[in-house]
């Protein structure tokens, strides 16, 4: 049997400690080998026979690791990522995947120039809802979908002293979930013609942003993608709407919840929801609304297709040129915000 892939995870924060060390360490092929760290007690409380390092950008570019998982603050993955990738590391970046949309163009192309995967873990893709949504979607059972409605909604009424809600770079709501949101509007529907956003601090006290309402353009169809830290009531995850039905959910995807209680990926009821979407026929007469069993999620099989990408027996899950549409997404909603006006959106 092949030894499997050495990971060292960069970053043990909230998305390294929570995400990335438990789903790495489940998937087999792959060895959690280090965490950089500036607690190695937090991190030998949890992982006991785990190396840790105190020096992010060693680890980097640690001759014994083969991926380097970067789980840092979003202001510091461009020069992580291209410090790896230039030791010739394989890389996972925690979304998003840069700050700026020239720092992902450099990362795109030194990958391609180094001859290494690099992969973005954009993991909504493998949320239970999402796939109940896409596997609707493309049986034709709602027809064309002419508009789609997707919130990603919290309630947390006070800023807290945490970076992600520090005035800065890379920080803010809509960098936080506005990737989660786009990156599942584009996987359903394309790149957009035209974006229109609103983004705004509605928090006393806050300092970045914490609301977003950003409305995609195609021909004929609208993309509202939605989210907030004042929703104490919770609205629909996915309404869409097209020429022969809906659909429409409510909660999100619970695999989140589980690995902040502790579940490890893979245990009983992995990535299960009880919890029904719903179907209305529009064609019927009368028109029925019936219950649809989700389908389980797993954001193991994004780092299994990141292990079969490194062997070279599979696609690259989500690659660079995906995560780099994303950025370009996120910054023309960023534009159009601050200029209070619609804008085109070019995808070169």
């Amino acid at each position: 049997m092949a030894s499997p892939l050495r990971v060292g995870l960069v970053g043990y924060g909230f998305a390294g400690r929570t995400f990335h060390a438990p789903l790495i360490a489940s998937v087999d092929g792959l060895a959690l080998a280090a965490i950089a760290s500036s607690d190695p007690q937090r991190v030998l409380a949890q992982w006991p026979g785990v190396r840790v390092v105190p020096d992010y950008a060693a680890l980097a570019v640690d001759p014994a690791i083969d991926l380097v998982v970067i789980a840092t603050p979003n202001d510091s993955h461009h020069a992580l990522a291209r410090t790896a990738l230039t030791a010739g590391k394989h890389v996972v970046v925690d979304k998003p995947f840069t700050v700026t949309l020239a720092e992902a163009d450099e990362l795109c192309a030194l990958a391609e120039h180094v001859g290494r995967v690099l992969s973005v873990f954009h993991n909504r893709r493998w949320d239970g809802d999402f796939l109940s949504l896409r596997q609707q979607i493309e049986s034709g059972v709602l027809g064309e979908v002419r508009e789609f409605i997707s919130r990603f909604d919290r309630f947390e009424p006070q800023p807290r002293d945490r970076w992600r809600e520090r005035a800065g770079p890379g920080a803010g709501l809509w960098f936080d979930l506005g990737p989660h949101l786009i990156d599942q509007a584009v996987c359903l529907f394309g790149p957009p013609l035209t974006v229109s956003a609103d983004i705004a601090a509605l928090r006393d006290g806050a300092e970045a942003d914490d609301f977003a309402q950003v409305v995609l353009g195609y021909a004929q169809r609208r993309v509202t993608l939605h989210c907030t830290r004042l929703a104490a009531h919770a609205a629909a995850r996915f309404e869409a709407h097209g020429t022969r039905g809906s659909f429409h959910c409510v909660g999100l995807d619970t695999q989140e919840d589980q690995l902040r209680a502790g579940s490890m990926p893979g245990c009983k009821s992995w990535g299960q929801d009880p919890r029904p979407a719903y179907i209305t026929d529009g064609l019927g007469t009368p028109r029925r609304t019936h219950e649809l069993a989700r389908l389980p999620g797993d954001y193991r099989r994004y780092y299994a297709a990141v292990r079969d990408a490194v062997l070279g027996v599979g696609p690259n899950p989500v690659p660079p040129a995906e995560a780099r549409r994303v950025m370009a997404i996120l910054a023309c909603a960023r534009d159009s915000a601050d200029r209070g006006m619609r804008v085109n959106f070019d995808d070169s």
